[in-house]
This record gives C-alpha cells, sequence and structure tokens, in this order.
C-alpha cells in the first residue's frame, strides 16, 4: 500500500503510517530500529532497494530523507515537506517513508526525522551519498548509535580515510571496512593453519580502491610488519601476499568471485570470495550496534604508513612479485625499527 502525502506534516505522516497498517491488516509493530537512509534522487532508488533487502533480516522502519534543492531563489526560500508512505509489500519488511525536503527545512531534516522513529529502538543513519564531514556532528548523525558511510563513493578516497580518521566517534563505520569482512576472515583462517611468523605483507587492488587501503591498514597495525600497496586492474581487491619464516601465502582473486589460497607446502584450494551487493553489507553493519574497535584502530592506524608498490600492467603474481621486490626491500628497512620493537614484546 502506497499513500502520497503533499505539503505535509510529521504528524499527518505518523497518522498515515497507522491507517495503512490498520488497511493491511497488519496493525502490531514487530521491527528491531529505525534506519535513516540519507541520499539524493539520482542514488535513490538504489539505495532503498539495498534497505528493502536487508530489511528482510532485520524489520525496520526506513525512513529516507531527499533534500531537493531549488533552483530558483524564491523556491529556495518555501519550506515544503513531500512524504510518501510505504507499508505491506511495498515496504519490503516493515515501513518506508520517502521524505523529499524542500527549501529551508533541508537545513533542519532531524526536526522532521525525530517524531518519526521507533520509540525505544535503536537508530541507524546511513549516508548513501554525500556524507557529511563529521558524522557524529551532522544533525541526523546525533539522533543515531551507529553512524554508516562509504568511502568508496569518495571522489578521493584516500583523503576520504584521512578525514574520517581525524574525527572519528565510537559509532562510526564505513561500507569500505564491510567489504573486506571475508578477505580478514580467509587471512585469519589462513594463519591459523600454519605455526609461522609474518614478516611483510603485499595487498594488491584497484587504484584509489578505500578497501584495499583498509586492508593493508588492518594487517600492518595487527601483524606489526611492513605492507606494501600495489595497483592492479581489479576489480576490487585481487590479491593479498604474507612472506614468513615458513614460506608465503597468499590468496589471489582475479575474477571477483573464486579464490585460491595458496600456503607453501600445501595443495592450493579454491574458496568462494564473491564481491557482495549494497544490501549484504547493510545487513552486516545492522547485527551490531555498538562501536567497532577494530575498525577505529585500523583507521587510526593511517594511510600514509602504507608503503606504495606500482605493478605491471598485466597483473601476472610472478612477474609483480620479481618487479616489486626491490621496492619490498626498502619499504623494509623503514619499519625496521617498529618490527623489531613489535618482535621484542
Amino acid at each position: 500500500m502506497k499513500i502520497d502525502l503533499t505539503d505535509t506534516t510529521s504528524s499527518k505522516i505518523n497518522k498515515a503510517l497507522v491507517e495503512g497498517r490498520r488497511a493491511i491488516g497488519t496493525p502490531a509493530v514487530g521491527m528491531v530500529l529505525t534506519l535513516v537512509l540519507v541520499t539524493d534522487e539520482e542514488n535513490a532508488y538504489d539505495a532503498l532497494k539495498a534497505a528493502n533487502e536487508a530489511s528482510r533480516e532485520h524489520p525496520s522502519r526506513k525512513l529516507v530523507v531527499v533534500k531537493r534543492f531549488s533552483r530558483s531563489a524564491r523556491d529556495r526560500s518555501k519550506a515544503r515537506l513531500d512524504a510518501e508512505v510505504r507499508v505491506g509489500v511495498e515496504a519490503g519488511t516493515g515501513e518506508t517513508v520517502v521524505l523529499r525536503l524542500y527549501g529551508e527545512v533541508i537545513e533542519h531534516a532531524q526536526s522532521v526525522v525525530l517524531p518519526l522513529l521507533l520509540p525505544d529502538a535503536p537508530v541507524v543513519v546511513w549516508w548513501a551519498a554525500n556524507a557529511p564531514d563529521n558524522p557524529a556532528k551532522d544533525p541526523l548523525g546525533t539522533l543515531a548509535q551507529r553512524r554508516v558511510t562509504d568511502t568508496y563513493a569518495a571522489e578521493n578516497p584516500i583523503a576520504e580515510l584521512k578525514a574520517r580518521a581525524a574525527v572519528y566517534t565510537p559509532g562510526d563505520t564505513d561500507l569500505a571496512w564491510s567489504r573486506i569482512t571475508p578477505w580478514r576472515s580467509m587471512l585469519a583462517a589462513a594463519l591459523d593453519q600454519v605455526d609461522c611468523k609474518v614478516t611483510s605483507v603485499r595487498v594488491e587492488g584497484e587504484e584509489l580502491n578505500a578497501s584495499c587501503e583498509l586492508l593493508g591498514m588492518w594487517l600492518a597495525e595487527r601483524l606489526h610488519v611492513p605492507v606494501t600497496r600495489a595497483v592492479s586492474a581489479g576489480p576490487g581487491l585481487t590479491s593479498v601476499r604474507m612472506e614468513t619464516d615458513c614460506g608465503p601465502i597468499e590468496l589471489r582473486r582475479t575474477d571477483g568471485s573464486l579464490a585460491t589460497l595458496a600456503i607453501d607446502g600445501q595443495p592450493d584450494r579454491a574458496v568462494a570470495l564473491n564481491r557482495r551487493e549494497t544490501s549484504e553489507l547493510i545487513a552486516e553493519e545492522l547485527r551490531r550496534l555498538d562501536p567497532d574497535d577494530t575498525y577505529a584502530a585500523t583507521l587510526r592506524f593511517g594511510v600514509d604508513r602504507l608503503e606504495p608498490v606500482k605493478a605491471d600492467g598485466d597483473g601476472d603474481s610472478d612477474s609483480d612479485s620479481d618487479s616489486d621486490a626491490p621496492a619490498a626491500k626498502k619499504a623494509a628497512p623503514a619499519r625496521g625499527s617498529a618490527a623489531k620493537k613489535a618482535a621484542s614484546k
């Protein structure tokens, strides 16, 4: 069921939600959280589709905030709120309210959203586009226990990572971090199979890919070893090679779906490592609403501490390793004191 409201108020929207639930015969509210989705018209359809799919796992009230900037000064001075209320099959699992803000009300989006939040339920804010410089200080961000951004969508992901590190507040997270969860799990499992000491790591992936940088930062922060960042044609992350005192360990994925795990002295294994949809990433973030300390430590490690390495254009692992060997050797002394200090601990 869909109800359109033009030039409306938050009170009228709440009444429309109650009427919609009664009309479809489900007056009881069984939602576990409120997801505030901030986007623009260009990205609204895809973002809402992802949120609806994620709501199958996390029934929620979805408030889609679309800021409509008028062209003329006269229209910009007029405040107006239009809403589209969806319940039943139109809203996936839960309820959906699409809020279109015009004029001066754009600067006061929190006053529109606040009366529509589910009582006594957690609030998550996801900026699908145009995330603020400091999510925790944003008027909408102050309403939430969890604030989700996506550095991958930024024009300059590296600069965006630095900015996120400077203003990090417990509860902040990033879909670029969620994308590497399978990689982190697979690499941790690989290290559990051997009794070796990692001496250096090489992370290879697309240029200006925030997930590649975050994976390299995570490995450097956890293993206390030098990490080099190489560039490949993609898609996304393509390989991680860990040099150990008992032979290399490499996880390589060239097609975006199937990866090969190679551990020295063991047969190669094929593992599923698909590039996940946005709906899966959002569902993962909604599973935990407490601060992610591992993400915080990784972000604060600093992207500048990764050693850049240029890869060959053909993307072949053997040729890349050979061509980058001198650069990797140069990177190690720069981290020598830190590695020795970590080893002494």
